[in-house]
């Protein structure tokens, strides 16, 4: 029994020294055919990208910038009476339609056509007895001085009428051109004077745009350019419109240009005082290359590129960039028409990375 310990221990220790030896040449065999294959195949195949691509084509375009702005009345009026009276009649209602001259608002005009009466009184006084010293005259009756003094009081007595005239005319508010009128202010029987309001006035068929852009498009600004115009008021729908006047000095305050533009509203959808946005069209080019914003990699300092597929491999290219707008950006450098760019799964890709391609290639123009 003594002797049969050592016996065992001996037979285990040289079972662990095979199986130890058995493990290493089976383990270096399988890593000497891993080399082998590496060496033999040039490395592990590299699994392809799966990526998106949008395939790039020039196109005309528009450069243009946003704004906002107010609208404003082609012409617009508050209406003050010329002198103090009360109001005796009321010709429109409100919000309607009037026409150049009509007549709006007659304020009591009982004195003045007194006057008027009374002046037309002395007028013919005056042309009666300019005829008789002119009679006399010829018949040498008076002489030249008293002729002279009849043709006076003749001319005095016909400003007396037509001073009277304007008198009664002021009684009479007329409207100054063809608008809309709005809410009155007063109602028959008030009395008003010079300085109180009757009513506005608004001429909408056309409406002029106010607006400010930075001087750094001053350059390329000039009227009759031509513009898109938006409001909430009439959502989805645009409005084309035309540049008419820009201020010739600059806000020093603010940096920016004052322009004007005009556009038609026969249906008269839109409304003085409106808000709007503004599209203005400053050039239109052909030729450029427009890609989505999302081909765009950002790189380390101000450059960016893009990845182009190239016999399925993704090459890393550099390019220059110019306008945005609407999730495209213009490629001023690098690109050419026909290419194909990556605009998803850029994130996983490496320059000269196999790709497979999601879908069919996305032309974009």
């Amino acid at each position: 029994m003594f002797f049969r310990r050592p016996l065992i221990v001996a037979l285990c220790a040289a079972g662990l020294a095979g199986l130890g030896a058995y493990a290493w040449r089976t383990n270096g065999a399988s890593f000497a055919s891993s080399v082998q294959a590496a060496e033999a195949g040039g490395g592990a195949a590299e699994q392809p990208v799966l990526v998106e691509l949008a395939q790039l084509s020039a196109r005309r375009v528009e450069d243009d910038v946003a704004a906002v702005g107010t609208l404003v009345s082609n012409e617009s009026v508050v209406l003050h009476p010329e002198m103090s009276g009360r109001v005796a009649a009321i010709h429109f209602r409100d919000g309607s339609a009037v026409r150049r001259g009509a007549v709006l608002i007659e304020l009591d005009a009982a004195v003045q056509l007194a006057e008027l009466q009374q002046a037309n009184a002395e007028l013919a006084l005056a042309q009666s007895n300019a005829r008789r010293i002119e009679d006399l005259f010829a018949r040498k009756f008076v002489s030249s001085s008293a002729r002279d003094e009849a043709a006076s009081r003749l001319e005095v007595a016909r400003a007396s009428v037509a001073l009277a005239r304007a008198r009664l005319e002021r009684t009479r508010i007329r409207a100054p051109f063809d608008g809309i009128v709005g809410i009155r202010k007063v109602s028959v029987g008030d009395y008003v004077r010079d300085s109180d309001v009757l009513v506005n006035i608004e001429d909408i068929d056309t409406l002029k745009l106010d607006f400010r852009l930075p001087e750094i498009f001053l350059g390329r600004l000039r009227p009759g350019q031509m513009l898109e115009i938006s409001s909430d008021v009439a959502p989805g729908e645009t409005f084309p419109g035309r540049v008419d006047a820009i201020d010739p000095q600059v806000d020093a305050e603010g940096r920016a240009v004052l322009l004007r533009a005009r556009l038609a509203n026969d249906e008269g959808r839109l409304r003085p005082g409106v808000f709007a946005r503004v599209r203005l069209i400053v050039e239109e080019r052909d030729g450029v290359l427009m890609a989505p914003e999302a081909a765009l990699v950002p790189a380390p300092g101000q450059t960016q590129f893009v990845y182009r597929v190239e016999e399925g491999r993704a090459r890393r290219v550099e390019v220059r960039t110019g306008m945005r707008r609407a999730a495209e950006v213009e490629i001023v450098e690098g690109l050419s028409p026909g290419d194909r760019v990556v605009v998803a799964g850029q994130l996983k890709l490496r320059d000269g990375a196999p790709v497979t391609v999601a879908q069919p290639v996305a032309a974009f123009d």
